[in-house]
């Protein structure tokens, strides 16, 4: 559908529902607002970036070195795998999302932070919590060990998109996320909700330096501050 101040760009089935993407008119500043839903629910909006590129940039930040090699789980609107890409120093970028329409919106312009796949990025459709319990996030190198691993996939560990997701959350889930990542590597999470105690716990089972940052933004639909979570976690070297 479409009218002066909504038009819809994309809208198409998957097996957990129906995504769609569209694009309106904001009315307190008149710039272009893109909105992801699944089914009737909100996923993603462009007013609200900042939590999305820190879940990147903390990661990041951990990190030493050069010709790093990483994975984004949830491709989205991109603002993830851009600012990953903004840092010279990474060399590899898988980016894995469930939903082959939402890589079909970078692959066609879309979306302002379109992704493209080139020397240094790599979109591949696939179950990341079926590949982080199996051979990893690359299909094309079984095994392959990464620097980094960041996931913007659901609402929070406790506030799942699909079932299929619990076991990630688990200890044994993060035990098997950590065999994909190089001694000294680095997990980030984004988060809806404020910060979960029980999930610190888990991943201090595996990981060490694991915290909470809170992301504070300012939220005009509201007309208040907003807070996001990202927790971050590095694996012992």
């Amino acid at each position: 559908m479409s009218s002066r101040r909504i038009e819809e760009l994309g809208f198409s089935p998957t097996p957990i529902g129906e995504v769609s993407l569209r694009r309106r008119i904001d009315p307190l500043s008149g710039v272009d607002v893109f909105e992801v839903k699944l089914n009737d629910e909100f996923l993603m909006s462009s007013l609200f970036t900042v939590a999305e590129v820190e879940v990147a940039r903390l990661a990041l930040a951990r990190l030493e070195g050069s010709a790093l090699s990483v994975a984004v789980g949830g491709l989205g609107l991109g603002y993830t795998a851009q600012e990953v890409l903004r840092d010279d120093r990474v060399a590899k970028l898988l980016v894995i999302d469930y939903l082959q329409p939402v890589i079909d919106w970078h692959t066609a312009g879309l979306v302002p932070a379109s992704i493209a796949e080139g020397e240094r990025c790599r979109l591949v459709h696939g179950d990341f919590f079926a590949m982080s319990e199996g051979d990893g996030f690359d299909p094309q190198d079984p095994g392959r060990l990464l620097d980094a691993v960041v996931v913007d996939i659901d609402h929070s560990p406790a506030h799942l998109l699909a079932d299929r997701s619990a076991g990630f959350y688990s200890p044994a889930g993060t035990r098997s996320l950590a065999r994909h990542l190089r001694p000294g590597g680095v997990y980030s999470l984004w988060s809806n909700d404020p910060p979960e105690q029980c999930y610190l716990d888990v991943l201090g089972e595996v990981f060490i330096d694991v915290a909470a940052e809170v992301v504070s933004f300012w939220n005009p639909l509201q007309d208040r501050d907003s807070t996001n979570t990202v927790y971050l976690a590095t694996l012992p070297a």
